[in-house]
């Protein structure tokens, strides 16, 4: 157990700039999952984010003389401002280098603190070599912002002040997990004070990185990390705050984009306010949590731990949370072409609401629909639905977990073509930036030609892209090198069903 943090917890220097954050009962939430829910507030801090406290706490513990040579940082978002806030409060020069994706709300909030932000890369990873580089350069001090001692007792006065608010031991804190600062420091604390309380930290499915680490017994690089909860997407998880959460950590839960942008919705009809994706990570596991564990009665606190979240990214958030919280399901239903068959299909449904409703004729014998529907009773009624479908005679594919179907294909019902041969279909991840897309149809040069293309934005730092593209068989191995090359992220969905029946050729 790593008793030595004990000491610096207690003595950590946050309170000049933080506050201690209300741990407040969710009252909704509480009465669906039968347990009493609390969410420890820190979106309410004067940045929106926990990161203010490990940042202070550093700042606290640097000497005069590197707070006189100036600081240094690298940050999308929530570290970065922490950092910049904390310096202007001590009068200290501050540089953060963010990448050149960074939303311009959050360059200017931290210019708004007096810090100097520099543009570079297009990833946090570009970001951190180039202030590693200036901070050597320029002899400034660089904040890390997990892999720190001082960072990781900073973020475990959480974990004090939770003890403090609720003093009869709850059954569970969850804790998000990123570079795990905020979980190391959190169960370093509970851990040594209230042995018994369980500490689960909770990731992106796409973005495992103390999950795989635990399994694996050892620190490992992820090849690529999702995007959505951009305030989690990192590749390794710390060194030092491995060494903490292997001893402290009771397990790790993995959820989806969906479950992530349902939780932002839950946390909103009980506080009405916005987390962030990564700030509404930890209600995502603990709902996991519950209906895995089958548990009720008990007293379980999230971490909402973020709310810097752009206003644009609210659409996907909308558009995905009743998918992820099972009251929606996405079909492919096919249909005689006949008279009356609308009519059969929409008395099949039943009273159900209908979400969405997408129809292209497909040939002179079937029609093929995309349809959303309301549902009540989770994934168990989806199941009945669709078994009350087949049974009725109608072809059904279920669309509710097919990403391709609910971020592209939904949206392009209708656009099938005659005569498109050697079509491969794949769908691109790529940085949003000035000038990226172009960049990015450059990178793929003139060589085959662009049969398909549909590209959303949803106010992230990456847009994605569905696109398809004519290459003969015999060019096959060229064009997946080409993909390699190119360097973003990318997934073959030719196979995809949700492809053939709606946009593949005729």
């Amino acid at each position: 157990m790593p008793q030595s943090y004990i000491e610096r917890i207690l003595r950590a220097r946050v309170y000049d700039v933080a506050k201690e954050s209300p741990l407040t009962l969710a009252p909704s939430l509480s009465r669906r999952l039968d347990n009493q829910v609390f969410l420890k507030r820190e979106d309410l801090q004067p940045v929106f984010s926990f990161k203010l406290r490990g940042a202070y706490n550093k700042l606290r513990h640097l000497g005069e003389a590197a707070l006189a040579r100036g600081v240094i940082a690298a940050s999308a978002g929530n570290h970065a401002q922490g950092v910049s806030m904390g310096a202007s409060k001590l009068g200290v020069e501050a540089v953060i280098v963010m990448p050149r994706t960074t939303p311009a709300i959050k360059v200017e909030a931290v210019r708004g603190w007096g810090a100097k932000a520099i543009l570079h890369g297009d990833s946090f990873d570009e970001a951190y070599a180039h202030a590693i580089e200036l901070a050597e350069q320029r002899g400034l001090t660089f904040i890390h912002p997990f892999d720190d001692p001082d960072v990781i007792a900073g973020q475990g006065t959480i974990g004090m002040e939770i003890l403090r608010q609720h003093p009869e031991p709850p059954a569970a804190i969850f804790v998000p997990v990123g570079g795990g600062g905020l979980i190391a420091g959190i169960a370093a604390y509970v851990k040594y004070v209230r042995p018994s309380v369980k500490i689960i930290g909770v990731e992106p499915e796409d973005a495992p990185t103390l999950h795989a680490a635990l399994h694996a017994g050892k620190r490992v690089t992820l090849k690529e990390v999702g995007l959505f909860a951009d305030g989690v997407a990192v590749k390794q998880i710390g060194k030092e705050t491995f060494r903490v959460a292997r001893e402290t950590v009771d397990e790790v839960v993995l959820v989806s984009t969906d479950e992530i942008c349902a939780a932002i919705k839950d946390i909103y009809d009980d506080t009405r306010g916005i987390a962030e994706p990564a700030g509404a990570l930890a209600v995502a596991g603990l709902k996991r949590y519950v209906e895995r564990e089958g548990i009720s009665k008990r007293h379980l606190i999230a971490i909402e731990s973020g709310a810097n979240i752009n206003f644009d990214r609210l659409r996907h958030v909308a558009e995905r949370a009743e998918l992820g919280e099972r009251r929606e399901a996405l079909f492919a239903v096919g249909i005689p072409e006949r008279p009356g068959s609308f009519l059969a299909f929409c008395r099949a449904l039943g009273r159900r609401q209908i979400t969405e409703f997408n129809y292209r004729y497909a040939a002179d014998t079937e029609a093929h629909v995309f349809v959303g529907v309301e549902l009540g009773g989770g994934k168990a009624e989806r199941q009945d639905l669709l078994g009350r479908l087949q049974d009725k005679g109608f072809s059904v594919l279920d669309m509710s977990e097919n990403e391709t179907a609910k971020l592209h294909i939904r949206f392009m019902v209708g656009g099938r073509a005659a005569g498109v041969n050697d079509e491969r279909l794949v769908r691109f991840e790529f940085p949003e930036r000035p000038g990226a897309l172009l960049g990015f149809l450059s990178g793929l040069g003139r060589r085959w030609n662009i049969s398909l293309f549909h590209y959303r934005n949803h106010g992230a730092a990456y847009g994605r892209v569905l696109m398809g593209i004519q290459v003969p068989q015999a060019e096959h191995a060229d064009f997946e090198q080409l993909l390699t090359d190119l360097g973003y992220r990318f997934w073959d969905e030719s196979d995809n069903p949700a492809y053939q029946l709606f946009a593949g050729g005729q």
